[in-house]
């Protein structure tokens, strides 16, 4: 596979590392938004996109989700009966068993990644063979990439999102907000009314995930580490549609424009996030980009 398009600023620089540490998610947005971090992509040229487009851009996210949980609970990712198809197959970096301490969490991520297993089986067999092959995978120098970006480590240092539960909650927060807000971007593309409905389904069934890591993140205290997170997610989709956990020092459990309505997102934003900043960030969870139109 061809190296993906770096058409993004620089979003790791120094500066920008500074920025997102000693400011406010608010002043973060809004600088990442004056800086023009939405940038240009091959996805956001595209003039046109086809169903089977959209759901391979979702394979690809649903394959990220569906490592990341079924490393924690098995230590061991997807079948080889479900990593085949169009495009290069790649391989997965980083990954293992979490010596999980609470059998709630357990249980949480075990559900999880049985549902996030049953979407990239879903996903592969309405595109049949259209169906784009699992991308390398980084889910280990894209977490020390975000976690210093976020100054929740210094240069040099390490975070393994498998090293305990809440390591493991902060991880999985990563994933579950970007995964809702993709697919609430790309569902009124869709033309096929079935494939609507399909991804509406799937849609909810994120937003039941990211409201469950929420919640347990809320009362664990990590207010502070998930704004972080939020703040960098938003630098680079250039927009104001990140929130952390808590809001005005209250519960933040579903994160709402002022409407109330769950924020959405481009393929081009939601490409900016995953790829940490392009070459600066190592093209971030996906170091040789995803496979398909939309990359």
């Amino acid at each position: 596979m061809t190296q993906p398009q770096d058409n993004t600023p620089q979003l790791l620089s120094s500066n920008r590392r500074g920025l997102l540490r000693n400011a406010g998610i608010g002043t973060a947005m809004a600088a990442a938004s004056g800086l023009g971090l939405l940038g240009s992509s091959k996805a956001r040229a595209a003039t046109a996109v086809t169903d089977a487009d959209i759901l391979n851009f979702a394979l690809n996210l649903e394959y990220l989700e569906a490592e990341y949980y079924l490393f924690a609970i098995n230590g061991i990712g997807l079948p080889n009966t479900a990593i085949n198809g169009v495009g290069t197959t790649g391989n997965v970096i980083g990954g293992a068993p979490v010596p999980f301490q609470s059998t709630a969490v357990a249980q949480y991520a075990k559900s999880i990644a049985n549902d996030e297993l049953a979407h990239v089986q879903f996903l592969r067999t309405a595109l049949g063979s259209a169906a784009v092959a699992r991308p390398t995978i980084d889910l280990y120098n894209s977490f020390n990439t975000l976690w210093t970006a976020a100054g929740l480590i210094q240069p040099g240092q390490t975070f393994n999102p498998y090293a305990s539960d809440l390591n493991f909650l902060l991880g999985a927060y990563v994933f579950e907000d970007v995964g809702v807000t993709a697919y609430n971007g790309a569902a009124p593309l869709l033309q096929s009314k079935a494939y609507l409905a399909a991804a509406a389904s799937i849609l909810g069934v994120e937003a039941y995930h990211a409201g469950s890591i929420r919640t347990l993140l809320f009362q664990m205290g990590q207010g502070p580490a998930t704004a972080a997170i939020s703040a960098v997610r938003a630098a680079a989709s250039g927009a104001a549609d990140d929130q952390g956990v808590t809001l005005n020092n209250q519960s933040n459990t579903t994160p709402t424009d002022a409407n109330a309505l769950a924020f959405s997102r481009t393929t081009a934003q939601v490409l900016q996030i995953v790829y940490l900043g392009g070459a600066s960030g190592g093209f971030g969870f996906f170091p040789h980009g995803l496979n398909g139109a939309i990359a």
